[in-house]
C-alpha cells in the first residue's frame, strides 16, 4: 500500500492543491501559532515587560526551530488543544536565559485563537484574489451577451424572455455582495488576548502598570485588529467568519446550480470550457468544476451552524465550545477556497451558446411572450375577449404545430397590428439591457 501525507485531500477534490489548502495545512497553522507566541514576546518587549534579546531569540527559534507538527498533535491529547505541547518545545528550543519568555502571561486559547484569526486572514486574502478573477470574468460575459435573448425560467418552466446578460450580471453582484463581506470580516478580525480568565491579572504580576496596552501591541505585530475585550467567550469574530464564508459557498453555489442546469444534454445553452471525463462513459464531458462548488454549497451551511452553535460559550472559558470550532472553521475555509478557484475557472472558461438559446426561445411556438400579448391585445379587444382569444390560440399552438404568431395573424380584427414584432421573443426582454448596464456599474 502506498502511503499518503495526511491532510492530503484524498476525498476533497474542491480543494485539495489549491491555495487555500496550502494556507489552513496543519504545517500553515503550526507556523500561525508560532507567529502568535513569537509577536507575544515582541509585544511584551515593546512596552518593557521583556528584554530585546528574548524577543529576538523568542522570534528566530520560532522561525527556525525544528516543530514536528505530528508528534504536537499527538501529545495535545494530554491537554486538549496543541498550544500547551508547542510552549514547551518552543521554550526548549529558546533555552537558557530566554526561554521563560516564551507564553509568558498567555493562555492557551489566546495563541489558539490569534493562531486561528492569522490563518483566516491569510486564506480570506487568497479568496478574495480569486473572487477578483470571477467577478472580472462574469463583467466579460455581462457585457458580451448584454443583448443574447435566452429563456427565463420559473419553477423550471419557460416564463418570460431575458438574457444571458442579465444572467450573468446577476451571478456577478452575488459575487461582488461575497467579496464586501469577505472585505469586512477579514478587516474586522481582532488578535486575542486575555490571560487565564480575560482580566490580563498575568502581565499585572509580570510588572504591566497598564496590562490594558498589551492586546493593541500584540495585534500590531500581527497586523490584526486590537480587541475591544478578551473574547474567549464572546465569538463575535468567529460567527462573523462562518456568516460571510456560508453565504460566499452559496452565492458560488448560485452560479455552478445554474450552470449545472443549463449545461444538462437537452438544454446545452451553455458548457464548462473544460469539461472532465467519465470512467466508464468516453463521450462525456462533465461540469466538474460547478459540481465540486455545488457540492462545498451544500456542505457550508451545516459547517456555520456548528460554529454558531459555538456561540453559546459559559464562563470565562468554554470546555468543548472552543474545541468545536476548529476542524469546521478550517473545512469552512476550504472549501471556500476550492469553490472560489473553481469558480474563477469556470467562469472565465464558460461557453455560451447563444444559438441554443434563440432556439429554445421558439419552444413553446410563441407563448413565452403570451403576458406581452394580453397586455397588448386588451386595448384592441377587450381584456375579456383578448383573454379568451389567447386561451384558445395557446391549446391550438401545440395541436396544429403552429406559431401563436401565425394563429394570431389568421385574426380578422387584428389586421394592421404589428404581429411579428409583437410575437418575437427577442424583442421582449424588458429593462434587462439597462439593468446589466445598471449592474455592471458597481465596483
Amino acid at each position: 500500500m502506498t502511503s499518503a501525507e495526511p491532510d492530503a485531500g484524498l476525498l476533497a477534490p474542491g480543494w485539495a492543491g489549491s491555495p487555500a489548502a496550502s494556507a489552513t495545512s496543519d504545517a500553515a497553522y503550526l507556523r500561525a501559532l508560532l507567529d502568535a507566541e513569537a509577536a507575544l514576546t515582541r509585544a511584551q518587549a515593546t512596552l518593557g515587560l521583556a528584554p530585546e534579546e528574548a524577543a529576538t531569540a523568542v522570534t528566530a527559534a520560532a522561525r527556525s526551530g525544528d516543530f514536528d507538527a505530528r508528534d504536537i498533535a499527538v501529545r495535545a491529547r494530554g491537554g486538549g488543544n496543541p498550544v500547551i505541547p508547542l510552549v514547551a518545545d518552543l521554550t526548549k528550543a529558546v533555552g537558557g536565559q530566554y526561554g521563560p519568555y516564551v507564553h509568558r502571561g498567555a493562555t492557551s486559547q489566546d495563541i489558539m485563537d490569534t493562531a486561528t484569526v492569522l490563518v483566516a486572514v491569510r486564506t480570506l486574502d487568497l479568496v478574495r484574489a480569486d473572487l477578483g478573477r470571477t467577478e472580472a470574468a462574469l463583467a466579460r460575459l455581462a457585457a458580451e451577451h448584454r443583448d443574447t435573448p435566452m429563456p427565463g425560467r420559473t419553477l423550471t418552466q419557460h416564463a418570460v424572455p431575458t438574457t444571458f446578460g442579465l444572467k450573468a450580471a446577476g451571478w456577478r453582484s452575488l459575487v461582488l455582495d461575497a467579496r464586501d463581506r469577505i472585505t469586512a470580516v477579514r478587516n474586522a478580525l481582532p488578535a486575542q488576548l486575555g490571560g487565564a480568565a480575560g482580566t490580563l491579572a498575568a502581565f499585572t504580576a509580570y510588572g504591566a502598570t497598564d496590562p490594558t496596552a498589551l492586546p493593541a501591541a500584540y495585534a500590531r505585530e500581527l497586523g490584526l485588529q486590537a480587541p475591544g475585550l478578551p473574547w474567549h467567550t464572546l465569538r463575535t469574530p468567529i460567527a462573523d467568519l462562518a456568516g460571510c464564508l456560508a453565504f460566499t459557498a452559496g452565492a458560488l453555489g448560485k452560479v455552478a446550480t445554474d450552470v449545472l442546469t443549463l449545461a444538462r444534454t437537452e438544454i446545452a445553452e451553455v458548457s464548462e470550457g473544460s469539461g472532465g471525463g467519465s470512467s466508464a462513459m468516453p463521450h462525456k464531458a462533465n461540469p466538474v468544476r460547478s459540481t465540486l462548488i455545488a457540492a462545498a454549497a451544500r456542505r457550508a451551511p451545516q459547517l456555520a451552524a456548528t460554529l454558531y452553535g459555538a456561540l453559546t460559550a459559559e464562563d470565562e472559558r468554554p470546555a468543548g465550545a472552543w474545541h468545536a470550532e476548529w476542524e469546521p472553521l478550517r473545512d469552512l475555509l476550504r472549501l471556500v477556497g476550492g469553490a472560489v478557484r473553481d469558480a474563477a475557472e469556470l467562469t472565465e472558461g464558460l461557453r455560451v451558446h447563444a444559438e441554443v438559446m434563440r432556439e429554445h426561445l421558439d419552444l413553446t411556438h410563441g407563448l413565452i411572450v403570451s403576458e406581452r400579448l394580453s397586455a397588448e391585445l386588451a386595448p384592441v379587444l377587450g381584456r375579456a375577449r383578448a383573454k379568451s382569444l389567447l386561451t384558445e390560440l395557446a391549446k391550438r399552438t401545440y395541436a396544429e404545430g403552429r406559431s401563436l404568431g401565425e394563429l394570431l395573424a389568421e385574426e380578422p380584427e387584428l389586421k394592421g397590428l404589428d404581429l411579428d414584432s409583437l410575437a418575437d421573443p427577442a424583442r421582449y426582454t424588458g429593462a434587462a439591457a439597462t439593468l446589466t448596464d445598471r449592474a455592471l456599474e458597481r465596483r
